[in-house]
């Protein structure tokens, strides 16, 4: 796991007429920074996005629909998990769960089974200065999003 990344699993309440999630609360301990800004990206099926990173924001993800292979990155040079990578699925299937990015960690995403319908809340708004992009293929971070998962 890189440090800083939280993937918390996500409470389910099931009844004959559907469910109820939480996602976030402002009184959770990996959510002390707050909000600035809630976001929804739809994307279609084999759609890539990658990589950006915040030098400032943080970022939750919650995969309401479909399914997201995300990648992450550490580029923080002091961080004791630097330069390690994660690759995992979020969505239909999948254990349910929000994801906090912090600063300084690269992420992007590809749809396995879309459409992918995406929240997330950042800890800023929307500032252009603050997204910085980096290739897909960076051979720095070495990531293949043209990879499927591994046969076993």
């Amino acid at each position: 796991m890189i440090d800083g990344i939280v993937l918390r699993d996500l409470i389910t309440r099931h009844d004959d007429r559907g469910f109820f999630r939480e996602i976030i609360r402002v009184t959770d301990d990996f959510f002390p920074e707050g909000f600035g800004q809630w976001s929804h990206s739809l994307m279609f099926n084999g759609v890539i996005k990658a990589w950006h990173f915040h030098h400032i924001q943080i970022d939750w993800w919650y995969v309401v629909s479909g399914v997201l292979r995300v990648g992450l990155h550490d580029l923080r040079p002091q961080s004791a998990t630097h330069g390690q990578s994660m690759d995992f699925l979020m969505g239909d299937l999948q254990p349910a769960r929000v994801l906090r990015i912090p600063p300084g960690v690269a992420h992007g995403c590809k749809v396995i089974q879309g459409p992918v319908n995406l929240l997330y809340v950042t800890s800023q708004i929307y500032n252009p200065q603050d997204e910085i992009r980096i290739p897909h293929d960076d051979p720095g971070i070495g990531f293949d999003w043209l990879s499927g998962p591994p046969i076993t």
